[in-house]
């Protein structure tokens, strides 16, 4: 597959998600052996991963997305977005990076950060004051 055609795979699930409100149209763009990693250090299988973002859709129905970036650089997409929750809901930033394999998404890594909360992780390497 070409860059940009991996780019359209990524644009596709995202839409399938946030249009929809369901996971019905993501599903089948994710290979049978998707693993999705978190910055903790935890992972989960594509049913698990499903599962979890069934239990968010409530919660984020209405969510507007504003994709910044979206680049490609072989199996790799990463993606750089804006997204806020409906009825001035918190602003959060997100960078997915995905991996295509055989034309489906066969792994994801996701770092969230609240908005709000991001000039104090500008520091993160300094000790927090009074300690």
């Amino acid at each position: 597959m070409t860059a940009e055609s991996n780019k359209t795979l990524v644009r596709q699930a995202l839409a399938a998600l946030v249009e929809t409100g369901s996971t019905d149209g993501l599903a089948p763009l994710l290979s049978d052996d998707f693993v999705h990693h978190r910055p903790d250090a935890t992972t989960s299988d594509k049913t698990a991963w499903l599962a979890a973002v069934r239990a968010a859709l409530t919660p984020l129905a209405g969510m507007r997305v504003e994709i910044h970036h979206l680049l490609a650089d072989g199996d790799h997409v990463v993606m750089h977005s804006r997204r806020w929750l409906p009825d001035d809901g918190p602003e959060i930033t997100v960078a997915d990076v995905w991996r295509i394999e055989d034309g489906l998404i066969a792994e994801a890594w996701e770092i969230i950060e609240p908005a709000a909360r991001a000039a104090a992780h500008l520091s993160w390497w300094e000790e927090p004051a009074g300690n």
